[in-house]
């Protein structure tokens, strides 16, 4: 997936634990930059996890089709038609 790398940099406010910043700072020079780098980390394992959801269901809905073709329907038995 991916994102714009280039795209310009945007002053965003954000309020975070004072003590968790002073010891990030500490760990390194560039807090932004680290931010940026986690950020995207998340965006992109949070895309695949939603894909992956997507898929999942794509492949119970095909057994359930499947299913319901080759057995019938549960409700078939109940049918007042």
């Amino acid at each position: 997936m991916g994102y714009d790398r280039a795209a310009p940099k945007r002053r965003t406010n954000l309020t975070l634990n004072e003590s968790l910043v002073a010891q990030a700072r500490a760990l390194t020079p560039n807090l932004s930059d680290t931010v940026e780098q986690l950020l995207a980390r998340f965006v992109e394992e949070g895309a695949g996890a939603e894909a992956e959801r997507r898929r999942r269901n794509a492949l119970h809905a095909k057994a359930s089709a499947a299913c319901v073709e080759q057995h019938g329907g549960w409700a078939d038995a109940f049918s007042t038609l």
